[in-house]
């Protein structure tokens, strides 16, 4: 375990990279309270921003802006999270959060304790960590009321509320941006998302059966590095620091994982030729991979699994159609690559009828 002082929050981000947050963000983060008829203009105000500039969408406010509209928000209406749950999260929850998971010694441990956490304390809100090999996923479903069946999606503020909190406590606690491989949406794609690709990674998909977001295992291990000194500080700046947890720009592997997820698997490229597309050398290719947590084989992998869950949702084809389209010579060997990647079958991800 690095034994040095870990960076502050600020200090991991280059200042040039911190971006401003697009209004309709701010109109989205106040879309519950306004539609059950609070005024938000006092909320607004106390946090710095103009309530006439709610209506412009070139308006823009900083990190430390959204962040004081939180805090003023937690604070008059007893609510963390936005409103977007089944029950409030109350003032205070964040705090006890952190300090829960400050002293689980790696990310695993902490990511387990705080998905445990969040599922008490939110309700209708169900986070499951999975691994498969070199690939991990969070998975959050949307549990359903008593007597119902199902659970309609949410909006995708909420999904993304939830991650910030989760990919914003864990990048602190380790010290390092968590190297997101892929973020998957149900629903339509708001307005919003680019505010989105900025603090998660470019590869975004909507119109996804559950919300689930992918990294690679590896960063399970990460020692977490800091203590109650630097909480105290965390939680001053908290949330501006999770929107100034930005990737710093669209990484090689976000780049093939896009290239891969528009073309079929039995057009991919082999090692050798996708590095001849880049115009670079295996050995380049393969450290500069690396050097993001990657492999093409991740890549690949991480590829494969959306496009699974992407066919999956078109209940016009067979398991036999999707298990071809993915690459598969036999129905079996999709149905266990399946169950390996994501702890399910593949028909228990499909839409019901």
């Amino acid at each position: 375990m690095p034994t040095d002082t870990p960076p502050s929050t600020s200090a991991l981000i280059p200042p040039a990279e911190r971006a401003s947050i697009a209004m309709v963000f701010v109109r989205e983060a106040l879309a519950a309270w306004r539609a059950r008829g609070v005024d938000c203009a006092p909320l607004l105000l106390a946090a710095g921003i103009a309530p006439a500039s709610l209506a412009d969408d070139g308006a823009r406010v900083s990190p430390a802006q959204f962040g004081a509209l939180w805090r003023q928000m937690a604070a008059s209406l007893d609510d963390e999270f936005f409103g977007l749950a089944d029950r409030p999260m109350k003032a205070g929850s964040f705090t006890l959060l952190c300090h829960s998971v400050l002293h689980a010694g790696v990310l695993q441990r902490a990511l387990l304790r705080m998905l445990r956490f969040l599922r008490v304390t939110l309700d209708g809100l169900e986070g499951e960590l999975r691994v498969s090999g070199e690939q991990a996923c969070i998975v959050l479903r949307d549990l359903p009321a008593p007597g119902e069946a199902s659970a309609p999606p949410r909006r995708a503020f909420a999904y993304g509320a939830y991650w910030l909190m989760v990919c914003g406590v864990a990048s602190w606690l380790t010290g390092r941006r968590l190297p997101l491989t892929a973020v998957d949406f149900p629903g339509p794609e708001p307005a919003f998302s680019p505010a989105w690709r900025a603090v998660f990674c470019p590869q975004l998909n909507f119109e996804q059966p559950v919300a689930a977001l992918y990294f690679p295992a590896q960063a399970l291990h990460w020692p977490l590095l800091r203590d109650e000194a630097a909480l105290k500080s965390f939680l001053r700046q908290a949330p501006a620091n999770f929107l100034a947890l930005r990737p710093a720009r669209d990484g090689l592997a976000a780049r093939i994982h896009r290239q891969l997820r528009t073309t079929p698997p039995a057009a991919w490229p082999d090692f050798a030729s996708l590095a001849r597309q880049l115009h670079l050398s295996p050995a380049t290719l393969r450290r500069r991979l690396a050097q993001e947590g990657q492999s093409y084989r991740r890549v690949q992998e991480a590829a494969r699994q959306a496009l699974a869950m992407t066919l999956l949702a078109n209940r016009a084809l067979s398991l036999a159609e999707v298990a071809s389209a993915l690459g598969f010579a036999e129905t079996s060997a999709f149905c266990r690559a399946f169950k390996r990647w994501t702890g399910q079958r593949p028909g228990d991800c499909r839409p019901m009828a």
